[in-house]
């Protein structure tokens, strides 16, 4: 019998295996196509019923998913979907003229977005390890962004390739 922390793994292979082949899938359809393979309805069917791995037992922890605040939807959308190529996971307004809160997600990295004035502050940093980085920057300069034209900084531990959104923030995309 799988457990629930296999049919995750299984469904990151597998959008893995599907970016290589220019094939980009949402993490929640990914697990979706895994449910579905494994026998159940859907995933929320699977993770109600599949079995959770106790080798490890005690404290655990899962990737963190950053929130950066954001002041305008039509930049933000800009920056994060256009130029660096992410896809949205969801949107959330408690009801129409309300903050926007907004995850996205790009081969694994997931972010989110908020308009809500106390859910983080302008100026933060993001590490983001990563492998392929000077693919990432070529791609990125294709696009002939306005506002930017990331280069790559080389360190004595790896690469560096910085960018800064319209709001402050700052994302280092690095590679040892």
């Amino acid at each position: 019998m799988f457990t629930i922390e296999q049919a995750k793994h299984m469904a990151k292979q597998l959008r893995t295996s599907l970016s290589v082949r220019n094939h980009e899938i949402p993490h929640s359809a990914a697990l979706e196509l895994v449910a579905q393979q494994l026998g159940y309805k859907d995933w929320n069917t699977a993770s109600a019923l599949l079995a959770h791995d106790t080798s490890h037992p005690g404290v655990t922890f899962d990737k963190p998913i950053p929130i950066l605040r954001m002041f305008d939807e039509t930049k933000a959308r800009e920056f994060y979907l256009d130029f660096l190529g992410f896809s949205v996971e969801f949107e959330h307004r408690f009801e129409p003229g309300m903050p926007l809160y907004l995850g996205i997600s790009r081969n694994g990295l997931e972010l989110h977005l908020s308009e809500h004035h106390g859910d983080a502050s302008p100026g933060a940093t993001l590490f983001v390890p990563m492998h392929g980085i000077e693919q990432f920057r070529d791609e990125l300069l294709a696009k002939h962004y306005g506002y930017g034209r990331p280069q790559i900084v080389k360190q004595d531990w790896g690469q560096v390739l910085e960018v800064y959104d319209p709001f402050g923030n700052r994302i280092r995309f690095c590679q040892r």
